[in-house]
């Protein structure tokens, strides 16, 4: 049986960057594992984000894992609903609820300077105490990655993601449409509890980001995917610590491996996650390893981060499995991002991204190292993102 795994450095792409000389993050980091994927396997580009939709990791990460989203997408808080196990009637709705950081009127940090989620608790604790609808609930994620749940209400409304729009006038990035007024009402009052919380205080105090408001978007109702044991025939498993990944992995039947130390940020566990990895292929047909690290430092506009964590994932995640995997009779590894998100301005991209793969039956086109460029040579395009799991999987790639 072969074994195989896919490894996504999230947000890795990006456009050349005058730090760099004009290279990319990707292409300046000093990358030896991914480089021999590209060098001995094949390189090329694909298209994770159908044209007309938003360039979210909700979206992206489901092209990756061979599913179409203009078919299965029903938004992005339902995934993460189903990461959290909350179970959604057909009439309920759920948002995805940051904390955010707003300063002078602008949205300064979709993150609140990464809250910590026992400081998230306190605050959503509070919030939901002055809610007086019933219908109306909050659910603590991890950090400040949090999820209102609306049950039989009914909405037609946009919202925008806080961090493709950080430093834009929040009167700008306010909820509109059907729903809309309910949603406004909500941050507002979240405005008033935090103001002088205890959390704001101490981290006044302290120097740190403090807490402004809630912010809803990514709105949806519940989600499901065909299991991909059914689709492919094969069994998975993801490692990860972000709950848009867990959620799409349990729609998709995946198990999930919880890495101690595995926090989603530049300070995660790269060693445990490539332990897990090494160790669920044992007992597991393909391995899924998602790093947010690099889309963290992208939405920062942190260009020497973003290359440092690319290299960490390389080091510490590409190269002990790659070697761990080249002990099997039969096997296939995949590396790409999921979508770009250059440090330029933060933001989440639409553009095709570089993929590089390996293993069994799969045999080179151009002798380059891994990166934006040169998969641009390779002339190898998949404009479908949910076909490059068919591709990996089943192609004889010769």
């Amino acid at each position: 049986m072969t074994k195989y795994v896919i490894i996504v450095p999230d947000g890795a792409a990006d456009e050349p960057i005058d730090l760099f000389d004009g290279k990319t993050a990707l292409e300046a980091a000093e990358t030896p594992n991914m480089d021999r994927i590209a060098l001995q396997g094949r390189q090329g580009l694909v298209r994770t984000v159908p044209e007309g939709m938003e360039p979210g990791s909700d979206v992206a990460q489901m092209s990756l894992l061979g599913y179409d989203p203009a078919r299965c997408y029903t938004g992005r808080a339902p995934i993460e609903a189903a990461a959290q196990g909350i179970k959604l009637g057909a009439s309920d709705w759920v948002f995805r609820c940051n904390l955010v950081t707003i300063a002078d009127g602008r949205m300064a940090d979709h993150s609140a300077g990464h809250i910590s989620t026992e400081e998230s608790a306190s605050l959503l604790q509070e919030l939901q105490a002055r809610i007086t609808d019933e219908r109306l609930s909050l659910h603590t994620g991890v950090s400040y990655r949090h999820l209102l749940v609306c049950k039989g209400m009914d909405f037609d409304v946009r919202t925008y993601p806080p961090h493709d729009f950080i430093g834009t006038p929040v009167e700008k990035l306010l909820p509109r449409g059907k729903g809309a007024d309910l949603l406004i009402e909500l941050m507002n009052l979240s405005q008033q509890i935090f103001a002088d919380h205890d959390v704001n205080r101490v981290r006044r105090d302290l120097g740190e980001n403090q807490v402004s408001s809630i912010w809803l978007w990514g709105q949806g109702k519940r989600a499901h995917l065909e299991s991909f044991r059914k689709r492919f025939g094969l069994s998975g498993v993801a490692i990860t610590a972000v709950d848009l990944v867990r959620g799409l992995a349990k729609l998709a039947g995946f198990d999930l491996i919880e890495v101690p130390g595995a926090t989603g940020l530049f300070d995660t566990n790269y060693q445990g996650k490539a332990a897990a990895a090494i160790e669920a292929l044992a007992d597991h047909d393909l391995v899924f390893v998602h790093i947010e690290a690099p889309d963290e430092a992208s939405h920062g506009g942190n260009a020497a981060m973003k290359k440092a964590a690319i290299e960490r994932v390389d080091k510490h995640i590409v190269g002990p499995v790659l070697k761990a995997l080249e002990g099997f009779e039969s096997w296939r590894i995949l590396v790409l991002p999921d979508h770009p998100t250059p440090v330029r301005h933060g933001a989440h991209s639409a553009e095709p991204v570089p993929f590089a793969m390996a293993g069994t039956g799969v045999t080179g086109v151009v002798q380059l190292g891994f990166g934006e460029s040169n998969a641009a040579r390779s002339g190898v395009r998949i404009e479908n993102g949910h076909e490059l799991m068919e591709y990996f999987l089943k192609s004889a790639v010769r």
